[in-house]
């Protein structure tokens, strides 16, 4: 992406970038409640249409379906900086958005004080809040529509990055995964031969080795669970030995994880302006994938569109069992 220069002041809105990235990822959880709803519903109508018109019985059935769902065909949703959020908290969430509700800020603590005064299971709460929620002011909000939606999540996105501590260079690259998972997603609705993902939140330790971001998956034939490993290096200058001592790390890394008996697949993200050509092809000999992006990591804003179908192409490997 190039800087947006205006009277020569750098104007760049990097931010609106990333949250539309990571807003269209909720694409998938958008279109599975479609699904859901049509199913309840019998309807042809798109979602919007169901939402806007749709009695109380069937409101409730669809937003129970979503909670209800089995486990291998959940989409995912998540936070500012790509965190997976729980599947019960992504419906609640969900719904909570599309009627332009703040759900963890004015909801939960109202949630909270119906299950303390009437001694009833949260889910029962949250779902008939919802249902009421959105009987009583869809006429206000006018549509449910995909574009309209998209809006209300980019601003609950920019909210919640806000109010979170992150690494940048970890959200721009949770946020190519989380593409790739739900692009697989969205075209066979489910994860293949794995029945549950899970991205991790922070940073995680193997070994002697930390791992920017990994992903967990459990297989559907309920086998030992695998892994894809993630690190990042980054380098804001031009010279320095990085490049080696990143390659040894990663060599040595992957010598230990050889030794264990679970899978692992492994994928190399370099932030850097000219890297080593030689120690790329090292790191790419040892491993499944580098993806090396010439830039200063200040001006990193995550994959671009070439980058991101291959690594697309790799996750459906992973997940196909290719």
């Amino acid at each position: 992406m190039n800087d947006l220069i205006v009277h020569q002041v750098d104007v760049t809105h990097f931010r609106l970038v990333e949250l539309s990235k990571l807003a269209d990822q909720a694409k998938p959880f958008y279109d599975w409640v479609e699904k859901i709803a049509k199913k309840v519903t019998g309807s042809h109508r798109e979602l919007s249409e169901i939402l806007m018109l749709t009695g109380r019985e069937d409101l409730t059935a669809i937003v129970n379906g979503c909670y209800q769902e089995v486990e291998e065909k959940r989409p995912l949703l998540f936070d500012g900086i790509g965190r997976v959020y729980p599947h019960n908290k992504a419906c609640f969430f969900f719904f909570a958005w599309m009627i332009r509700d703040a759900p963890q800020q004015r909801l939960a603590p109202l949630i909270s004080r119906m299950i303390q005064i009437e001694k009833i299971d949260k889910l029962v709460a949250e779902t008939d809040t919802l249902v009421e929620l959105i009987l009583e002011y869809r006429s206000y909000v006018k549509s449910f529509s995909w574009l309209t939606v998209r809006e209300v999540i980019i601003d609950r996105l920019e909210g919640s990055r806000r109010s979170i501590k992150g690494h940048h260079l970890e959200s721009s690259v949770r946020t190519a995964i989380i593409t790739a998972f739900q692009n697989y997603f969205s075209i066979y609705s489910n994860y293949g031969k794995y029945k549950k993902i899970d991205i991790a939140e922070s940073q995680i330790k193997i070994g002697n080795h930390t791992v920017d971001v990994s992903v967990k998956l459990t297989p559907l034939d309920n086998s030992l669970p695998e892994s894809l490993l993630i690190p990042i290096k980054t380098r804001e200058t031009e010279g320095g030995g990085h490049s080696h001592i990143f390659t040894r790390d990663i060599m040595a890394a992957v010598k230990e994880l050889k030794e264990d008996e679970s899978k692992y697949y492994i994928v190399a993200v370099i932030v850097a302006l000219n890297w080593s050509i030689s120690e790329l092809e090292n790191i790419n000999n040892q491993i499944d994938k580098v993806y090396h992006f010439n830039v200063n990591p200040n001006k990193f804003i995550g994959f671009d569109d070439a980058s991101q179908i291959d690594l697309n192409r790799y996750i459906q490997g992973i997940l196909n069992n290719d």
